[in-house]
């Protein structure tokens, strides 16, 4: 049964989220996590986890322990249930059963089914007292598009639009305009260096020509995502200059070159199959920020999990 929480159990593993945010766009498709060891009602080590195929949130809490023949006497408080396999890393596990700290508190259990029970299961069979469910809602929320990632094997998708007042997101000629300010436009910019892909349509390489990059804010270039269906776009676009890894799905034989991928995605293919296509080259989540016909098409087919709508006061005279 999940453990019931006592105030010192929240006040640090309010301080493992914490932690665990500054992971924020380094880690995916790994999870946030972070870790805090506590002595004496002190904390004594904390980390989390920096980047994706870098040391675990547990590591970086134990090396940054000055004394570590007091860990064993410690409460270690961590975000995500500590994995229990050997992946890029060392099974966490192991390295708190050299420890052997005299209890571990976790926020939640790892929804990835080679860890889910299994690494609370390891550590109380070498007689850790182990506690569960401290914070879990807030630990959920924190990693959102690694759960539902995770559960659903496709991308978490955010819908991204910008509307007018009057309802409209451009002009019917697609003469371009912009309707968010330069502000929204920074927000938007940092909204994509926390995912790991954008995704566009046809509409909007053609007649926008974006870059679809961090340029606003400092962080990662997500991957790009081009749904082309019937093969129309040209290489010359801004989003085929090979800067980025980019994901072509059109109406062509598959092929690659550096940072391209050209998948064959003939109309009778879903949505949903570019998607878990997608989630097997380990994108855990995409942001869309296409026009009304590839957006309606996420709708339409219910492949979305939130929607940001960032809305002007202003009308627009869609002709």
């Amino acid at each position: 049964m999940p453990y019931v929480c006592i105030m010192d159990d929240l006040k640090f593993m309010n301080r493992a989220l914490e932690l665990a945010a500054n992971g924020k766009g380094s880690v995916s498709p790994n999870p946030m996590v972070g870790c805090v060891i506590v002595y004496d009602n002190k904390i004594i080590g904390e980390g989390w986890h920096k980047e994706f195929g870098g040391p675990h949130a547990e590591v970086m809490a134990v090396e940054s322990v000055a004394d570590k023949t007091l860990i064993g006497e410690s409460v270690i408080y961590v975000t995500l249930e500590p994995c229990s396999y050997h992946g890029k890393t060392p099974a966490c596990t192991d390295l708190l059963m050299t420890y052997l700290p005299r209890r571990v508190v976790v926020a939640c259990l790892d929804p990835n089914p080679q860890v889910s029970g299994k690494g609370v299961e390891i550590l109380r069979s070498a007689g850790i007292d182990v506690d569960f469910g401290v914070l879990e809602s807030e630990a959920k929320a924190l990693n959102k598009q690694f759960f539902v990632s995770m559960n659903t094997q496709r991308p978490y998708i955010i819908l991204k639009w910008a509307q007018t007042a009057d309802g409209f997101i451009a002009r019917l000629n697609y003469d371009s305009k912009w309707i968010s300010s330069s502000l929204s436009r920074q927000l938007v910019h940092k909204w994509r260096s926390e995912e790991d892909g954008i995704l566009v349509g046809y509409n909007t390489v053609k007649y926008d020509n974006p870059e679809l990059s961090v340029r606003d804010w400092e962080g990662r270039n997500p991957v790009r995502i081009i749904v082309d269906p019937h093969g129309k776009l040209e290489g010359q676009a801004k989003v085929f200059d090979s800067s980025v890894k980019t994901y072509w799905f059109n109406g062509r034989e598959d092929l690659s070159s550096p940072n391209l991928v050209v998948k064959r995605f003939p109309k009778e293919h879903t949505l949903l199959d570019g998607l878990e296509f997608l989630y097997k080259e380990n994108i855990g989540s995409v942001i869309v920020e296409g026009g009304a016909a590839i957006l309606q098409q996420f709708i339409k087919d219910g492949l979305w999990d939130e929607a940001r709508i960032i809305r002007s006061k202003d009308k627009l005279d869609a002709g």
